[in-house]
């Protein structure tokens, strides 16, 4: 009766010791995640390249117009996201390589680059010319006022507008274009 004992009583023990481990694992894991929760972490995959406007800048209060003088409208389709860029009138040779790396941007969509608009005030590059969805917008110095960090020494912002018309995002001057596409990828999906 006693080794019954025993061995009933060594069960009972390593039955407790399991419980008390997986109660452990269990809570740890989810004490863990809101520990990373709350203090803001982020796992580098769901970042964005691109500086998040809080809040975000709503262009539909200076509506621009298109190099043929006609307006541009915000809503044409729910599912429009566009790319902004505001170049200073002397931009030269930073402008035409901005350019080719939009072009490669928009080209890279593929089946989604119908959705994707390109939006420079002014007249764009040669290189960019080609795409189909840019719009040329006739300058205006109100409109390109209202972007946030537009007169950066460093170079020409980009910018993310939604379908609606708020500019949500901004990509400093010399970002990689590789960045922009991942943002804009990640919105795309967003439909």
């Amino acid at each position: 009766m006693n080794a019954a004992s025993s061995s009933q009583e060594t069960t009972r023990g390593n039955g407790r010791r399991t419980l008390v481990l997986l109660f452990a694992v269990f809570f740890g894991a989810m004490a863990l995640a809101g520990v990373l929760r709350f203090s803001g972490w982020q796992p580098a995959t769901h970042r964005n390249v691109g500086q998040l406007l809080q809040p975000p800048v709503d262009l539909r209060l200076q509506p621009p117009l298109l190099a043929n003088g006609a307006p541009y409208s915000w809503k044409t389709d729910e599912k429009t996201w566009r790319i902004l860029v505001a170049p200073p009138a002397n931009c030269g040779e930073a402008c035409v390589t901005l350019s080719q790396g939009l072009a490669k941007v928009w080209q890279l969509f593929g089946h989604n680059a119908d959705n994707v608009e390109i939006l420079w005030l002014g007249t764009p590059p040669a290189p960019l010319a080609e795409t189909p969805t840019l719009r040329e917008l006739a300058p205006s110095p109100a409109f390109r006022a209202a972007l946030p960090g537009v007169d950066d020494p460093a170079g020409v912002p980009v910018y993310v507008v939604d379908p609606h018309g708020f500019v949500i995002m901004r990509h400093a001057p010399g970002t990689d274009p590789g960045g922009l596409r991942k943002d804009l990828a990640t919105l795309l999906k967003l439909k």
